[in-house]
């Protein structure tokens, strides 16, 4: 279990609701839905949903965005997504990193098995259906995104969404003295900068990663503060 996974739930029963596609940038048909995900197996079967006042927070940082880079937007890469999705991207992660490597997984010991699985639970949640620990995905509250210019080109952020590496570290670049890392590292700060100022945190391995109201968002906010400890206002959505 996660330290973040420890927090306590109390649903507030909020709705999830349909992301306004038109504000934002999306990519069609969806990254997981052109490898096979099986949103069918799931009464919402699109990525593009949110809790309500998750989405009201995205709007706000799309806003917050534009003031500085006015023909700049949002880029959702994804957003709600059911725990059969996430069970299938685990195992796809972990068998594209067998292929990296060249390995055969019917030759691993059980201990090569465990250490590349730990590799994908740095970035990807276990697709727990145990209600205390839900993957962040699953509860409409966590989103992953990035940023997009004024010509429609995705900003450059020194490592592709969903890459198992080091990279994807928010602060990887932060200290290069490489002036196109630094760029790199100006970029996520843009793209973090918008979000926390919405109240959103950041996953602390996923420069992408960013939640308001999971067990994430109330771990990372009560590392932050001295107040009295807040609790997880959204479980796994059921539908």
């Amino acid at each position: 279990m996660k330290p973040y996974q420890q927090i306590i739930i109390q649903d507030c029963g909020e709705p999830l609701v349909k992301i306004p596609l038109e504000t934002f940038v999306v990519e069609t048909p969806h990254a997981y839905q052109k490898l096979g995900a099986p949103y069918h197996l799931s009464a919402i079967d699109s990525p593009y949903y949110l809790r309500q006042s998750v989405l009201e927070r995205l709007l706000t940082a799309q806003l917050l965005l534009q003031d500085n880079y006015p023909n700049w937007k949002i880029l959702i890469f994804d957003a709600y997504r059911p725990v059969e999705v996430q069970q299938f991207m685990v195992d796809y992660s972990f068998n594209q990193l067998l292929k990296e490597r060249r390995l055969n997984q019917h030759s691993l010991s059980a201990e090569q098995h465990q250490s590349i699985l730990t590799e994908v639970y740095q970035f990807w949640a276990a697709p727990s259906l145990d209600p205390a620990t839900p993957p962040p995905h699953s509860t409409g509250a966590a989103l992953d995104i990035t940023l997009v210019n004024e010509t429609g080109t995705w900003v450059n952020m020194g490592s592709e969404i969903d890459e198992i590496s080091p990279r994807s570290y928010p602060n990887y670049f932060e200290n290069s003295s490489d002036p196109t890392e630094q760029n790199y590292h100006q970029n996520r700060q843009i793209l973090s900068k918008v979000m926390k100022t919405a109240g959103f945190q950041q996953h602390p391995n996923e420069w992408w990663h960013f939640s308001w109201g999971d067990q994430l968002w109330a771990w990372l906010t009560n590392q932050q503060q001295n107040k009295t400890p807040i609790i997880a206002k959204y479980g796994r959505y059921l539908c």
